[in-house]
């Protein structure tokens, strides 16, 4: 069985599940825009990962584009978040983004990194103004995510990579 990981990470965290994964598994990892489709094309199984950004998955515009030369492969995806799992929240990740031609690809979720110094400029304005408004809300009525960007002090790093997050990941590259 051949096989290789795809990845697009903004702050590591995609990046280091993406090294663990190559590790157990024996495949080539790249990032996704350095990736050559027909080599792709080319393997049994693809993995690709992707940071959730408005509940969007950063790799998934390569598979949309490409999953005509895909659709009989093992695609597995993995996206990596700064909230906890929480069944609900990635359930709407998934419906979010596995529609159409997408639907049932095997979909995991992995915690990732929250840091506002690394974040770009757009971001950290972007996270600035999500956290004022979610500030306005009763504490109480936060949803999981709203939690934990409110639980993340703006001159702190919350890093919660952790390598356990890729054993269903290994193992379903060895499901047929």
């Amino acid at each position: 069985m051949s096989g290789i990981i795809l990845y697009k990470s903004k702050y590591g965290a995609t990046k280091q599940y993406a090294e663990w994964i190559a590790e157990e598994t024996g495949f080539s990892c790249f990032q996704i825009d350095k990736a050559d489709i027909n080599e792709v094309a080319q393997k049994d199984v693809i993995i690709l990962g992707g940071g959730v950004y408005a509940s969007g998955i950063a790799c998934i515009p390569f598979l949309k584009k490409n999953i005509g030369k895909l659709k009989e492969k093992k695609i597995i995806v993995y996206a990596c978040g700064a909230s906890p799992f929480e069944e609900s929240a990635v359930e709407t990740v998934r419906q979010h983004n596995f529609k159409g031609d997408l639907e049932g690809i095997e979909f995991f979720y992995c915690r990732g990194t929250f840091d506002m110094k690394s974040m770009t400029f757009v971001d950290r304005t972007l996270c600035k103004m999500l956290r004022k408004a979610v500030g306005k809300k009763n504490p109480s009525e936060y949803e999981i995510w709203e939690q934990a960007l409110m639980a993340c002090k703006e001159d702190e790093r919350g890093d919660w990579v952790d390598r356990s997050y890729i054993e269903p990941i290994v193992k379903a590259t060895m499901e047929s």
